[in-house]
């Protein structure tokens, strides 16, 4: 069984997603994949690779904020 999360880029107003734009990507993991692993394919799926961000664990869905952009990632498990 594998695993699917939802990705998505979005620009930034006053540090808060705002949705003038949006980026969207479905990615698809095996079982046992580990954190680090689902954020790397999910920067992948949005254009993000080499990109330094702020990572944060919320639950079932990760956080990404590239520095030095006014743009928020998210990458949330879909059940």
């Amino acid at each position: 069984m594998a695993l699917t999360f939802d990705c998505c880029l979005t620009d930034t107003f006053g540090g808060e997603a705002n949705y003038g734009w949006v980026q969207r990507a479905r990615i698809e993991l095996p079982d046992g994949a580990t954190d680090r692993q689902i954020v790397t394919a999910g920067k992948a799926a949005l254009g993000l690779t080499g990109t330094r961000c702020r990572t944060e664990s919320l639950g079932d869905c990760f956080q990404l904020r590239p520095y030095g952009s006014c743009t928020v990632a998210f990458i949330t498990a879909t059940y």
